[in-house]
């Protein structure tokens, strides 16, 4: 018997989840009141013999969300086994989001879209503190989202709180302001001046190759990998649950998009979940 109980920050997309789940044979409830979760979970557990899977969607409109504490207790003391799920994303996308789908924040009212987020990030803590995962969809896509889900609830993979970007950029197009670490890969033999590789990026094998023919390449790439395999631990252990790693050449189209998709390769078999982007692959 699985009961997760999936919450989180409104907007991060609790929402697409329980629907993932649901597609997933989870038999989900969303905003189910607080005083009925142990008797949910008492049917659920105990009764319902055909039920293997249950998804409980719990957040702020839940109007008595100070008892939960105490219903988790409650839960503990039926001996019933249950996971959390704690969706984050970061201010600046939410309000985007909140804009695009005119949809109102549940504290919203006729305040501040930020005011009712920060608000709302109070009140929920206590669950992120309690919880066993915990996804940040700042920089994930639906079929993203998916993929992580999958992992965790479908395939039942090891699962670490930690997600990385790989993002190859164009330094003549601006530093990406979300990078936590820069690298500079202009030092590499360049594609841009070979006339049958100018127009193909570093997605195209021809470009791929000839990138990673030079030596340079292949030891940047190995004391990268070396580097991030020795960071992303102890930034785990310190509860950062997502990296960004820029990768930057003059034009983003050639040189750190064939680094970007290197690396990614070389962690992508790694216990946290991964994916590449190339912020300037159709500029350069």
């Amino acid at each position: 018997m699985r009961f997760v109980i999936v919450t989180g920050i409104s907007g991060a997309g609790k929402n697409s989840v329980l629907k993932m789940l649901e597609d997933a044979e989870y038999f989900c409830v969303d905003n189910l009141p607080i005083q009925l979760i142990p008797k949910m979970a008492q049917l659920a557990v105990f009764e319902a013999k055909n039920v293997q899977k249950v998804a409980l969607g719990v957040d702020v409109r839940s109007k008595d969300l100070d008892l939960l504490p105490e219903t988790l207790s409650q839960l503990d003391e039926m001996k019933v086994s249950y996971e959390i799920l704690f969706l984050e994303c970061s201010t600046e996308v939410l309000i985007k989001r909140y804009k695009e789908t005119r949809h109102t924040h549940p504290l919203g009212g006729r305040g501040r879209v930020e005011d009712a987020i920060d608000e709302e990030r109070r009140e929920i803590a206590f669950l992120k503190e309690k919880a066993d995962y915990i996804l940040d969809t700042t920089h994930l896509l639906v079929r993203e989202l998916k993929v992580e889900i999958d992992r965790i609830f479908v395939s039942n993979s090891r699962f670490d709180n930690f997600y990385l970007t790989v993002l190859s950029f164009g330094f003549k197009y601006g530093i990406p302001v979300d990078a936590d670490l820069v690298f500079d890969v202009r030092f590499l033999p360049n594609p841009y001046y070979i006339p049958d590789l100018k127009p193909k990026s570093g997605n195209d094998k021809e470009v791929f190759e000839y990138v990673m023919a030079s030596k340079e390449a292949q030891l940047f790439l190995d004391k990268l990998e070396d580097m991030l395999k020795f960071l992303i631990p102890n930034y785990i252990v310190e509860g950062k649950n997502q990296l960004v790693v820029a990768v930057g050449c003059t034009g983003g189209r050639h040189r750190s998009v064939t680094l970007a998709n290197a690396i990614t390769r070389r962690l992508s078999n790694q216990n946290f979940g991964i994916k590449v982007e190339h912020r300037d692959i159709e500029k350069g």
